[in-house]
């Protein structure tokens, strides 16, 4: 049985654990060891995870294949008509199962319910990220690119990628 399921505090463990698996596979080839280290701890250390469930309005999600955790994503208001997929990730071993497009399509399922009124949802994709194919192939557009510091000297060197939903 496969199905996505709103995470609570309880599931910061498993985001966690899928994240120390996906996140440095995701980005080895884009990032140094050092910025990723950086970045794991920034994001998803368990008190961050806390933090942005429980004060930040970050929406987690995960994916679910005969009761195994397979991928994540998180969703968080940005403005009056605007969301932020912040996250969407799928463990390797799960890509090329069509997890991907479950979970961004739950990300705008999600979205329609909390704000039924036309809105648009926004990512942040690295520049060198191969999944921005995938975003494109999902119907999202370039709307914007910029260099963002994230602390320590480092930087997202992203494009911002938006959707009507």
């Amino acid at each position: 049985m496969t199905h996505i399921a709103r995470a609570t505090l309880a599931d910061i463990p498993a985001i966690r654990a899928m994240a120390e698996v996906v996140f440095p596979a995701t980005y080895r080839d884009i990032l140094s060891q050092e910025q990723i280290a950086y970045m794991m701890e920034w994001m998803y250390s368990a008190e961050n995870l806390r933090k942005q469930m429980a004060e930040e309005g970050h929406i987690y999600y995960i994916a679910y294949q005969e009761g195994e955790p397979v991928g994540y994503l998180s969703i968080q208001q940005e403005g009056k008509d605007v969301f932020h997929l912040q996250k969407i990730y799928v463990l390797p071993h799960f890509q090329g199962m069509q997890w991907g497009a479950r979970l961004f399509e739950h990300a705008i399922v999600s979205i329609k319910e909390l704000h039924p009124e036309s809105c648009q949802m926004r990512l942040n994709v690295n520049r060198h990220n191969k999944a921005l194919n995938f975003y494109l192939k999902m119907g999202m557009k370039k709307v914007a690119e910029g260099d963002f510091p994230i602390g320590n000297g480092y930087f997202m060197n992203d494009f911002i990628m938006g959707l009507d939903v």
